[in-house]
């Protein structure tokens, strides 16, 4: 791809970005984007810009923002906001929402052109309702109405790679941090290749392996070992120089691309020998890494007697209890009542706040006075092969709308607290409960359905964390039943990478 601009440089941002959970039969619908995150045109522009809220209640700043702070101050640059589509993860995009979201991007372009340069924010995750590899098709439709200019687009580390996304891009950043913390990092980095891309000044070439590899690199963060070498590696080696741009991507476990895995890109200037090697050395690292699978969980009850024998840490803060089964923020419906029922079974003297999506009983509970005492059915509405439902004797204390998880009710049942929302409940911050009333420093346990980032915020409350095995759409070994075009780790024995790499990028005979 060439493309040589004189002049002024007109540089197209857009955002559709959903992380998709293939197992969750909960489909993405365009209201979803619209209640966390749908803006356009010069909305966009505004909240992108310096002081804005580039996905107001979320995140102040975000990959787009990123953007215009690697682009925006530059003399030679006009910027042309098109459109940002965001959603909480859950079930497939339902084709009519993907059509949407994908016109509304398309229009936008169209009516931008002429453009020097273009910059997406996808996740690399994203699934649709009958739609194979929907975001490379995605970039094969934005790749007809730009033409020949440069395409930079920066993913999720949880993206999945296909020949189809690879061949339409010239210029390709993932996250380097796990939990993600780096959204506007990633995004100035793509903004600065493109601009030198655009200028002359550097030419982007690409190189990438694709592995049989499910599950593995431990607990897959970033700052803790086996991962901890190779992002070390990957940033020593943007900050020497010798490439432009290294990334790992560990994949959504939960897609049902049959060539899912994990995958390394690696963009050098012009040295396509170069990037080559990286790439199979960086691959050949992540493949090491494959025999250290995640820790053992324990199960609802374990986690309940754990939380009771720790008095002084209770004392001192709260216990914190991830459901790693039912984690909304990987896609998860966020009803099951394992945890619930667990609390109620064995928790007597903890004082609990826990998290259910369940519309049903928020209908119910909407209809009736706060302080009511009321016996009603929560959980298992929305996945019920994965969760019965629980009856529950509780008092409702309170009753109110919030942007993004619409209605939330709070019933006290007990010793528990259970806040029962409308949309998926994303405890990453503990003013999720302060939000409704309920003081985190006054718990003992705290129940949040969020694999990695909650750990983040929760560090000054929480005094011990343990991740707790239910039964639902995220767990690990429940990924291994979809179907692949061959063998993967962990599910099957595989000793060599690179037969599988060679088929998925079309090098075999």
């Amino acid at each position: 791809m060439t493309h040589a601009p004189t002049g002024r440089l007109r540089l197209a941002y857009a955002r559709i970005a959903q992380e998709t959970n293939a197992l969750s039969p909960v489909l993405t619908t365009l209201a979803d984007f619209d209640s966390m995150h749908h803006i356009t045109g010069e909305a966009l522009g505004r909240a992108c810009a310096k002081g804005g809220q580039e996905a107001e209640g979320f995140l102040a700043n975000a990959e787009l923002s990123g953007f215009v702070r690697a682009c925006g101050g530059e003399a030679d640059v006009t910027l042309v906001p098109i459109s940002s589509a965001w959603a909480i993860p859950s079930g497939p995009l339902s084709r009519d929402c993907f059509e949407a979201l994908t016109t509304e991007l398309l229009d936008g372009l169209r009516a931008a052109l002429p453009l020097d340069g273009v910059y997406l924010c996808l996740h690399g995750a994203m699934g649709v309702e009958g739609l194979p590899d929907p975001e490379g098709a995605l970039l094969e439709r934005v790749r007809e109405v730009i033409g020949d200019i440069p395409l930079a687009v920066t993913m999720d580390l949880h993206a999945n790679l296909t020949q189809r996304r690879m061949r339409t891009l010239d210029v390709l950043v993932g996250y380097a941090t796990n939990p993600h913390r780096d959204h506007v990092r990633t995004a100035k980095l793509a903004g600065r290749l493109l601009l030198r891309r655009l200028r002359g000044e550097i030419q982007p070439t690409t190189a990438w392996r694709t592995l049989p590899l499910l599950v593995g690199g431990g607990t897959t963060l970033d700052f803790l070992p086996p991962m901890l070498g190779i992002f070390h590696r990957m940033r020593a080696l943007e900050r020497r120089g010798e490439v432009l741009t290294a990334s790992v991507f560990m994949c959504h476990v939960w897609n049902d691309d049959p060539d899912l895995g994990w995958s390394v890109v690696v963009t050098t200037d012009g040295d396509q020998a170069k990037a080559e090697e990286i790439a199979d050395e960086l691959a050949d690292r992540c493949w090491e890494a494959r025999h250290e699978q995640p820790p053992k969980f324990a199960s609802a009850q374990e986690a309940v007697a754990q939380a009771q024998r720790m008095k002084l840490r209770r004392k001192l803060g709260a216990i914190t209890l991830a459901d790693a089964s039912d984690v909304v923020t990987a896609g998860a419906p966020g009803d099951t009542t394992c945890m619930l029922r667990a609390l109620l079974e064995g928790g007597q003297g903890l004082r609990a706040y826990l998290p259910m999506r369940d519309p049903r009983a928020v209908a119910q509970l909407w209809k009736e006075d706060v302080g009511r005492e009321l016996t009603l059915e929560v959980g298992g509405s929305l996945d019920p092969e994965v969760s019965e439902a629980l009856e529950v004797t509780g008092v409702l204390r309170r009753k109110q709308e919030v942007p993004g998880m619409k209605r939330q009710c709070v019933l006290r049942i007990g010793d528990v607290e259970l806040v029962i929302t409308e949309g998926p409940p994303v405890t990453i911050r503990p003013s999720f409960f302060s939000d409704v009333g309920l003081d985190p420093w006054k718990a003992d346990v705290l129940v949040v359905k969020n694999f990695f980032p909650f750990r983040l915020f929760f560090l000054p409350l929480s005094r011990k964390t343990i991740y707790v095995k239910t039964k639902g759409r995220t767990d690990l070994d429940a990924a291994f039943g979809l179907e692949f075009n061959e063998p993967l780790h962990p599910i099957e024995q595989v000793t060599e990478w690179r037969p599988t790499d060679a088929r998925r990028r079309g090098l075999a005979s």
